[in-house]
């Protein structure tokens, strides 16, 4: 697998477009963070702005396990807006896909995320929450490896 994000420690820039229902697109930014231990756990962060609007960030903390050569994990979440989120993420040759789905939620919140590789550098995000059967919300960004300072992989 020649996959750089998630699969490598690493910083990454977010850089694109939000779109919500019955809305115009905003720009979007923000930084994710990738970290590994010794048992084959990772964690991710994730933070977004919304550079000239008045809608408030978003913060995401995962943890999640991927066991040595296989193309599959499982990951927890906690998300400001939706709170704990449970989800799975499958690694394919050029992309890699995670579904996730809000625990306890009334509305049946769920969401999707495609991260398709440009570079070993640059991966090309797309992503929606679905409340119910409808979508409420997708985001279009470029994520782009920074270098990793004082950190050694």
């Amino acid at each position: 697998m020649a996959h750089t994000f998630l699969l490598e420690p690493g910083r990454w820039t977010i850089q694109g477009s939000w779109l919500e229902r019955h809305g115009m697109p905003i720009n979007v930014k923000g930084m994710t963070l990738v970290a590994w231990n010794r048992d084959d756990w990772f964690t991710m962060a994730t933070k977004l702005i919304f550079p000239g609007s008045d809608r408030s960030e978003i913060s995401l903390q995962y943890k999640g396990r991927l066991h040595e050569g296989a193309r599959q994990y499982t990951f927890l979440l906690q998300h400001n807006l939706l709170g704990q989120v449970e989800g799975e993420g499958w690694i394919g040759l050029d992309t890699i896909v995670q579904r996730y789905w809000v625990l306890g939620d009334r509305q049946r919140r769920s969401g999707f995320e495609t991260m398709h590789r440009i570079s070993d550098d640059v991966y090309y995000l797309s992503s929606g929450v679905m409340a119910g059967h409808l979508l409420t919300d997708t985001i279009e960004a470029s994520l782009e490896r920074q270098p990793l300072r004082g950190i050694k992989n």
